[in-house]
């Protein structure tokens, strides 16, 4: 049986064969992938609030992440802790987004869905070019200067700005939550998520709460962007799987489901990165475009069943 056995694992892929030989290098795979996810979570769900609120899918997404993550390189070139960044980002975000909004995306709130996909789209590509004229195409990270911590004899590692990134993304999402509870403006958000024209009729500003929901669709991205700056890495051209990503993220989630958008958010980041060792660091990017695919026909028979299921 042990000689079936040895053979057995003798035939996998080399990658596949650390794992069965060395199991203690899933638990180091599967906690960077969930550190990570959190933050993917974060991203998601302020895609989740455009959508649900305005009926756009943002496709600058993940260009706002960049932009986020830029703002705290800035502070770390300038000898500023770049986790002081992270409130900075938000604000410098908000204030993109409603220009954004006051420039474009009103123009686009009442036009078909995939009429705000190819707006979002070019300004997509307007940010991801500006981007590469001011800030240059190399990849640059803002460097937090925390230590790493061992876990498991040596064997695990997690760097301490991986904990802090994941902390505050969670964080960051308890407070967006309240925010919508409780504050008025948070109120008007959900009035007229569930219905723009009784929203009207009860004297609501759509017009202001929709600024206000991009502008802080674009806070939520430019945090995230920080973490990651600190984190992983960024570079001006990146911010298309995050947006991937984000969509993924929501489609499996569902609207306004934060519990489930965290469980997704850290289930893909932990199947990520798993994938990313097994198939090679060249096709991560390949395995979440394809695995976008395959969530999008899971959710197309799911809808035609249902349809089925009403007729």
């Amino acid at each position: 049986m042990n000689e079936f056995f040895a053979q057995l694992v003798a035939s996998l892929p080399s990658n596949l064969r650390i794992l069965v030989e060395a199991p203690i290098f899933n638990v180091q795979l599967i906690l960077d992938g969930l550190l990570i996810g959190a933050i993917f979570a974060l991203a998601a769900y302020g895609m989740a609030l455009v959508w649900g609120v305005m009926k756009i899918i943002n496709i600058a997404q993940g260009e706002f992440v960049m932009l986020g993550g830029y703002v705290a390189v800035i502070f770390a070139q300038n000898g500023i802790h770049p986790l002081l960044a992270v409130p900075v980002s938000g604000a410098v975000l908000f204030l993109v987004g409603w220009l954004l909004y006051r420039a474009v995306i009103f123009r686009i709130v009442e036009e078909d869905l995939f009429v705000s996909i190819l707006a979002t789209f070019g300004i997509s590509i307007l940010l991801q070019q500006l981007m590469n004229q001011v800030f240059g195409g190399d990849v640059q990270i803002a460097d937090a200067g925390l230590g790493t911590r061992f876990l498991f004899s040596g064997f695990v590692t997690v760097s301490d700005v991986k904990l802090v990134s994941f902390v505050l993304a969670l964080a960051l999402g308890g407070v967006l939550v309240a925010f919508l509870r409780n504050s008025r403006l948070g109120q008007s958000i959900r009035a007229t998520a569930q219905n723009a024209r009784a929203a009207r009729v009860l004297g609501i500003d759509t017009g202001r709460v929709y600024a206000a929901t991009y502008g802080l669709n674009a806070a939520i991205c430019g945090s995230a962007g920080a973490l990651v700056a600190m984190a992983y890495t960024i570079h001006p051209y990146i911010g298309l799987p995050y947006t991937v990503r984000s969509f993924m993220i929501v489609v499996v989630a569902g609207l306004g489901n934060l519990a489930g958008v965290i469980a997704a958010g850290i289930g893909l980041g932990a199947a990520e990165n798993m994938a990313g060792f097994l198939l090679g660091a060249q096709y991560q990017l390949a395995f979440v475009f394809g695995l976008l695919v395959v969530v999008l026909l899971w959710r197309n028979w799911r809808l035609k069943r249902k349809r089925q299921y009403l007729k």
